[in-house]
């Protein structure tokens, strides 16, 4: 039996990069003290995420980064042996992209490019275009980005891939257009779970889901980090509070439960999944 332990954490970001960095350096070592081996950022943690879906402010985008520059180094440089993966806005050349990268003291394992954009986020970012799993020291993982997950094909590529654990990064607000006075009732929570938790459940894998807090220009973001097993239940979360949730798994043999009776993998029918042009035609 090899126990791992995994952490989603909840936390405000903001526009201030090195205080971003800074601040990312001391959860890594406090996370390492804990005795955590993966620990998942939210999306855009180094540099913040963007004030508005619908109409993203030109003047306010959170700055873009060199993936070979101080601020990943820094925090690679802390993680030492555990595995991290944390969300920034990339420069390449004059693009930009949303992206995350998993990375240890041996430096970048494993980059994701956020592909599903909602609302004005393609005004403020291009678009990724591909899912890939890769290896770290706590198994097989794949990355996905705020809305990728609301997209089932997006994790099933990772788990076919081969990805037991899917970090699933986000910077995900409350609703913009009917907003709750509370975020436990607000539509976009129920969601965020409800995502989590199917796409574990589906693929019969881990999700390290993490996720923001605070506001940023008219966003709201809702927190409940969270670690699903493989059977959909969550193990442990922050709720809509800032924080750490946190896991001791034995990955492998959570999985291997999960599938001895029903595989979801090795029982699809991609023969059958095209649509019928009759469909609908009278």
């Amino acid at each position: 039996m090899t126990t791992v332990t995994l952490g989603a954490l909840a936390a405000h970001f903001g526009r201030d990069v090195e205080r971003g960095v800074s601040k990312a350096v001391g959860i890594v070592e406090a996370a390492a003290r804990d005795g955590v081996q993966l620990l998942v950022f939210p999306d855009a943690s180094i540099g913040g995420y963007i004030g508005d879906l619908r109409a993203p402010d030109p003047d306010e985008l959170p700055p873009a980064l060199d993936p070979d520059g101080p601020e990943l180094a820094a925090v690679a440089a802390a993680a030492g042996d555990m595995t991290v993966c944390i969300g920034y806005t990339e420069a390449a050349g004059d693009v930009r992209y949303n992206t995350a990268v998993c990375l240890s003291g041996d430096g970048i394992l494993g980059t994701h490019r956020k592909v599903h954009q909602p609302a004005g986020e393609s005004l403020a970012y291009a678009a990724g275009d591909s899912f890939h799993a890769f290896d770290s020291p706590v198994g097989r993982i794949g990355m996905l980005i705020d809305y990728d997950k609301t997209f089932p094909e997006s994790a099933r590529t990772l788990a076919l891939d081969g990805a037991r654990i899917i970090a699933a990064l986000s910077a995900w607000p409350a609703s913009v257009t009917d907003r709750a006075a509370r975020l436990p009732a607000d539509r976009q929570s129920r969601l965020f779970d409800l995502y989590d938790c199917a796409r574990a459940a589906e693929n019969q894998v881990f999700v390290v889901s993490s996720n923001l807090t605070g506001v940023t220009g008219s966003l709201r973001f809702l927190g409940q980090a969270k670690v699903v097993g493989p059977g959909g239940d969550i193990l442990s979360t922050t709720r809509s509070k800032g924080g750490l949730a946190k896991a001791d798994v034995d990955v492998d043999a959570e999985i291997a439960r999960a599938r001895r009776v029903l595989n979801h993998l090795a029982e699809l029918r991609p023969d059958t999944y095209h649509a019928d042009e009759s469909i609908g035609k009278g």
